[in-house]
């Protein structure tokens, strides 16, 4: 079993930057598939960033160029550079891990981002 545990989240001016961090419980990295999603009010919950193993990311074309997404596998951590950030960046962001080896999916509780208009 394994446990997410998001923080950094908070309320931040349009323009500037924050940096999410995700710990893993119970697993190490080596065998899972670390993202990032977020879900605005009244959407549906939507990828931001993603990172494998092996170093290789993807990002949601809204984010790419200003957010970075990096993992440290020793520490068990997974993080996300946010800059630049925009209104319509506003949601609740979630920790996500995929464990290729057993299929199994994990779920952060969720951190707020708030960047007012």
């Amino acid at each position: 079993q394994v446990e997410l545990a998001e923080s950094g989240g908070g309320l931040v001016q349009p323009g500037g930057s924050l940096i999410l961090s995700c710990v893993a419980y119970g697993s190490n990295l080596a065998h899972v598939v670390m993202g990032w999603y977020r879900q605005a009010p009244n959407k549906e919950r939507e990828l931001v960033a993603r990172i494998t193993s092996g170093l290789s990311t993807d990002y949601a074309d809204s984010v790419k160029g200003r957010f970075t997404i990096s993992r440290d596998n020793a520490r068990s951590t997974v993080y996300l550079q946010m800059n630049s950030l925009k209104p319509e960046d506003t949601a609740v962001y979630y920790c996500h891990a995929l464990n290729f080896v057993d299929g199994m999916n994990y779920w952060g509780e969720g951190t707020l981002v708030t960047v007012p208009s």
